[in-house]
């Protein structure tokens, strides 16, 4: 079975989705706060390439940009925000829908639910501050039956 990176469009879906979801987040009145003090160069490029290693790509993000430590530190300190989480997953459905995936798609729910779960639970671990992250880890990985162990 192909990995849900591919049926998504491999690199070039991924760098879509990205854009289309980076688009609806800075025109969200809550979510865009996020990115007030502006973003990393090539920030698509950069969440493309970590969305596709995570959903059974190539280790693009790992190889050429930096390891879950960092993604995980970048998001620590912020606090819970359920309502910015909740607007940030309705920003990435509407992103699945300018990109062209149905509602009825298998493929679509699978990119729902691992985007809900990331959103939710990996990055958004709640650590007290940065200092507190682990050193070393990896990119979870995401399959058509969800977390991979």
């Amino acid at each position: 079975m192909q990995s849900v990176f591919a049926a998504a469009g491999g690199s070039e879906g991924m760098v879509r989705l990205a854009e289309a979801w980076h688009s609806r987040v800075m025109a969200d009145e809550i979510v865009s706060h996020a990115f007030r003090h502006g973003v990393q160069p090539h920030h698509t490029e950069r969440l493309a390439a970590y969305w596709g290693e995570a959903l059974g790509g190539p280790t693009t993000y790992t190889d050429n940009y930096n390891d879950e430590t960092s993604v995980v530190r970048t998001h620590s300190g912020n606090g819970l925000s359920e309502e910015m989480d909740d607007r940030a997953i309705a920003c990435f459905d509407q992103a699945l829908q300018d990109v062209g995936l149905d509602a009825s798609e298998p493929l679509r729910q699978v990119l729902h639910d691992y985007f809900a779960w990331a959103t939710r639970i990996s990055v958004s671990h709640h650590y007290e501050s940065a200092d507190d992250v682990p050193d070393g880890l990896s990119v979870p990985r995401w399959s058509w039956d969800g977390l991979q162990r």
